[in-house]
């Protein structure tokens, strides 16, 4: 079943706050990918895109990295990027940008676990994930990256 309507447009206007290269066409772009999925991955992104949301209020939907082979990727930030949602035939990846920097007491992080900064998560067919411990994880990206900026700015001071 694709992902419509109350999925795909999470109280549009109430907490997203659209940024991009196109300005408000960012939280659009989004919805349009998950529909364009219509199927799983499509019902996914829409399921945690909701998540990230209800987990911050105040997260930044962004739409970047368009090039004439891929058409963008959605990406949530909040002092910085939170978290990029990208769709792959197997599965819907999110990939936390300081994800090495984030405790992740449920062990939610199951790719990209070699890096020095980022941690992902790979989400396949009919798995579910931990809503509370995916909820905290955001909130913990959120946190990394404001100490992140006060310690940029504190050294610029």
């Amino acid at each position: 079943m694709p992902a419509k309507g109350r999925l795909a447009n999470r109280r549009m206007g109430e907490t997203m706050t659209p940024t991009s290269s196109n300005g408000e066409a960012a939280s659009a772009n989004i919805t349009r990918r998950i529909e364009e999925l219509r199927d799983w991955r499509g019902e996914t992104l829409a399921h945690v895109r909701r998540l990230i949301h209800d987990a911050d209020p105040e997260i930044q939907e962004e739409w970047k990295w368009e090039k004439p082979k891929s058409p963008g990727i959605p990406v949530w930030s909040h002092d910085g990027i939170v978290c990029t949602g990208e769709s792959y035939k197997e599965v819907v990846k999110l990939t936390f940008a300081r994800g090495a920097f984030v405790d992740d007491p449920k062990k939610l992080f199951n790719s990209s676990l070699e890096g020095n900064t980022r941690r992902a998560i790979d989400l396949r067919e009919g798995e579910k994930i931990d809503e509370a411990a995916f909820k905290q994880l955001i909130r913990a990206a959120v946190a990394a990256n404001s100490a992140a900026r006060a310690r940029r700015a504190a050294k610029k001071k």
